[in-house]
């Protein structure tokens, strides 16, 4: 009996390190080659909206240099309709003319899904400027308009964008 507990204990043991290491080393970071740049939270008054990061191949922000990826992990439910008309506030806010990004809208109508707590959505610019967008690690849609990754981004990186300290934080401006 002795050793079958010890057994057990063992085999738990080895089972719980190797899942710690494992999920440790997958979850580091989107892209091996690419390193932290920052990260930060939106909180909207007292709601926890999500928790992003950026990564490139530094670790400093460097404005359109690429690959860049943007991950963000979602604290909250959020429809697919708001985060498009969000994205499109944004780039109006941005001063972004609506003949370049209105043949975005229905591509990303097409890409981007209903959100739940807990899901995360990354888009990474590749070093062409190549946009792809993955779903809980699965990828869900491209997009080749080499303006668009860059436009997006803009939404979190832009020295005017909503929320500042977010900025600051993801291009490593503040802790």
């Amino acid at each position: 009996m002795k050793n079958q507990t010890t057994t057990i204990l063992i085999f738990w043991l080895i089972t719980v390190l190797f899942s710690s290491f494992y999920s440790g080393a997958t979850m580091a970071t989107p892209f091996p080659n690419l390193k932290k740049v920052g990260e930060g939270k939106l909180k909207v008054l007292f709601w926890d909206v999500y928790n992003s990061s950026l990564y490139n191949q530094t670790g400093e922000y460097q404005a359109e240099h690429f690959p860049q990826v943007l991950k963000i992990d979602y604290l909250r439910d959020i429809d697919a309709e708001d985060l498009i008309d969000r994205t499109q506030e944004e780039w109006e806010r941005l001063g972004l003319a609506p003949a370049i990004y209105a043949p975005w809208l229905p591509l990303l109508t097409n890409i981007l899904p209903n959100i739940k707590k807990g899901d995360t959505i990354l888009l990474n610019v590749d070093k062409d400027q190549q946009s792809e967008f993955f779903f809980n690690n699965k990828t869900i849609g491209k997009i080749n308009d080499q303006s668009f990754g860059k436009s997006f981004l803009r939404i979190w990186l832009d020295e005017n964008s909503s929320y500042p300290k977010v900025r600051n934080k993801l291009i490593g401006l503040t802790k």
